[in-house]
């Protein structure tokens, strides 16, 4: 049976496919019964949308494949804690569960700048895991700001 790890792997990948495009290297998988139900990467610069968060663009695929808003039984795995948008949109699905890799303390909703699992009633028992693959997670990202200003002078 897979672990956080083997699913937080993935993410990654999918964070490589956005650092590829030029975009900030923060992936997402989505669970549900231990098999991918659905792949994301940030896309707000290709697509022009501020909305496109890699779990944005994950729970977008979600919905389509099962053709439900509710993703009741599923697990999301970030590279990055949710910022405030996309947590309330994690919560909004009924996700039951949240791994995320790196917390971020610019604009995580998951307790290192704010906590609103604590505060939204919509979907109270939503279960927060966070710390998986830390370090690679964080790297990523690092690295990512360092090239670009670098290359901004």
């Amino acid at each position: 049976m897979p672990n956080d790890e083997h699913f937080m792997r993935l993410a990654l990948r999918e964070a490589h496919k956005a650092r590829a495009k030029g975009e900030i290297p923060i992936g997402c998988v989505i669970v549900q019964d231990d098999k991918v139900l659905a792949r994301g990467h940030n896309l707000k610069e290709s697509r022009h949308d501020a909305t496109c968060h890699a779990e944005i663009v994950a729970l977008r695929k979600a919905y389509s494949k099962l053709q439900n808003w509710r993703l009741s039984g599923c697990t999301l795995y970030v590279t990055l804690e949710p910022c405030p948008m996309c947590l309330s949109a994690i919560i909004q699905s009924r996700i039951s569960k949240v791994v995320f890799g790196a917390a971020d303390r610019i604009m995580g909703a998951c307790g290192s700048k704010t906590d609103l699992t604590r505060t939204h009633e919509a979907n109270p028992t939503i279960e927060i895991s966070g710390g998986i693959l830390a370090p690679d997670c964080k790297a990523m990202i690092d690295s990512f700001w360092q090239h670009k200003r670098k290359s901004s002078f």
